[in-house]
């Protein structure tokens, strides 16, 4: 089911790239169908093969035996929660109403951008993984730089130039470890198991810095986040949404899978250093977005602060610091964290979308009154914006309880002065809120139109699961927590 879940939106995407449809609708009821079908098969593996401890659903095939390159594939509880959001941010982004030329094309590579970011998050081949790190790289580009707007082609080119150069650095760490095994082989399991590269020493040392920085620019942290704002701004909004919901996960996704479950020692090493970096990040996106006076840009830097939290909660599981269980508690708190940050920063991209849509316009200073005249619109950018600045009772509120709960376990003043950024945060939002949707309707505004159905649909059902996930968060964090990544790094399926 899991190479099902990969293979059949590759299949569909080729499928629709040379068969001659030109009805846009047509195009995209296709692709939001094969995106469920995808979701239905996650679901599946779920029910029948829920991860306990180690990989479930496991199956693998030899693709380059003298090499120990295979198609393999299996699941632990992160990488199905994340492969489950994947799937629900894809589905979103299919079903979005969105205008655009060549349609056939568009939602082709949606579908491929769907198989192969699936295909990353339930890979157990390292070499399997670096491929469809780096073809996200292609799907992302083309979205960005044919469907884009603005100074879309420079986006493009600085989003996948900076990517790429990361990925060569994730592929020079990754030849490591496995020249470094007994027998030559990329299956993630061994090599876990093994921890070949490992310890004190420069070369450990190098290799952590190679992956810090390849998944460091992906995710992205300060000040490895300069292509984010640009690629956000200029991209249409179901690509913005995949690129926060989806790809930054990749390179978090990456921190915990290769140096701190193939590194531990390493990583503990350099844990520290590390968790400033997810402060900087915090702090710098949270600062710098409230400073901007684009909606597209100010939504993008938050997912700078956000995923600080993410960089800081497995700064502290990997510390080897503190009790076990507040290390676990700031993994599980990362984890949700990339969950519902898909969920929220994937819904607010779609909002800002709708607002291109209609005006072809960011600039908050031109909006102003919008209650009045988008009243649906108005529900579903509070309940994103208070989700997004950590509200109680809503995903965000559960996933930085957890880091924080982690943190002032191992470092206290670290989690005192992160404190800070969801101050900000909550300003920045509520200060967007009042400026865009109270106060006067702006005249030039008069005429804005509220969400059509098909928009207040597919944000009403990724806001329903951050609702979920705040209100009852168990099923999600049983999930998670039975991966056993801190207390069995190396267990196989």
């Amino acid at each position: 089911m899991l190479t099902l879940a990969v293979l059949i939106p590759l299949l569909a995407s080729a499928v629709l790239a040379l068969v001659p449809v030109r009805d846009a609708r047509t195009c995209r009821i296709g692709a939001t169908a094969v995106t469920a079908v995808a979701f239905a098969l996650l679901l599946a593996v779920w029910a029948v093969a829920a991860p306990t401890e180690g990989y479930r659903a496991v199956a693998e095939v030899p693709w380059v035996p003298s090499l120990g390159i295979a198609w393999r594939v299996g699941v632990d509880g992160m990488s199905l929660a994340l492969a489950l959001v994947t799937a629900v941010v894809f589905l979103a982004a299919t079903a979005w109403p969105v205008s655009v030329p060549r349609a056939r094309a568009f939602y082709a590579w949606l579908l491929f951008l769907a198989g192969v970011s699936i295909g990353l998050f339930v890979t157990l081949d390292l070499i399997v993984f670096y491929v469809f790190f780096d073809l996200s790289l292609v799907g992302m580009y083309f979205l960005i730089g044919r469907w884009g707007h603005g100074d879309a082609q420079h986006a493009a080119v600085k989003f996948f130039v900076y990517t790429l150069a990361g990925s060569l650095l994730i592929l020079f760490g990754i030849i490591v470890l496995a020249l470094a095994m007994p027998e030559l082989t990329f299956d993630m399991r061994a090599i876990m198991e093994a921890a070949p590269v490992d310890g004190a020493g420069v070369v450990p040392g190098l290799i952590l810095l190679a992956f810090v920085i390849g998944f460091g620019i992906k995710t992205p942290v300060f000040p490895l986040h300069t292509w984010l704002p640009p690629a956000h701004v200029n991209a249409p909004g179901p690509a913005s949404a995949i690129l926060a919901g989806v790809l930054l996960k990749m390179g978090t996704y990456g921190l915990v899978r290769l140096p701190l479950q193939m590194m531990p020692e390493t990583f503990a090493r350099f844990a520290l250093p590390l968790a400033l970096l997810g402060l900087a990040s915090i702090l710098w996106g949270a600062i710098v977005a409230y400073a901007q006076a684009n909606l597209k840009r100010r939504i993008a830097y938050t997912s700078v602060n956000h995923m600080g939290y993410v960089v800081l909660g497995i700064a502290v599981a990997g510390s080897g610091l503190g009790s076990e269980a507040a290390r676990q508690l700031a993994l599980t708190g990362a984890v949700v964290e990339m969950v519902a940050h898909g969920l929220i920063t994937g819904a607010l991209f779609l909002i800002a979308g709708a607002f291109w849509e209609r005006t072809q316009d960011y600039d908050l200073a031109n909006y102003g009154g919008l209650a009045e005249r988008a009243p649906r619109l108005t529900l579903m950018a509070t309940l994103g914006s208070f989700a997004s600045l950590g509200l109680p009772g809503l995903a965000g509120f559960v996933a930085e309880l957890h880091i924080f709960l982690g943190a002032f376990g191992v470092y206290p003043w670290i989690a005192a002065v992160g404190l800070l950024g969801l101050v900000v945060t909550a300003a920045l939002f509520l200060n967007l809120l009042r400026q865009v949707f109270f106060g006067e309707l702006v005249t030039v505004r008069t005429g804005f139109a509220d969400l059509r159905p098909a928009e207040t649909a597919v944000l009403a059902g990724l806001l329903a699961l951050v609702v979920l996930i705040g209100i009852w968060p168990t099923w999600l964090l049983d999930l998670i927590d039975a991966g056993g990544v801190l207390a069995a790094p190396g267990a196989g399926g």
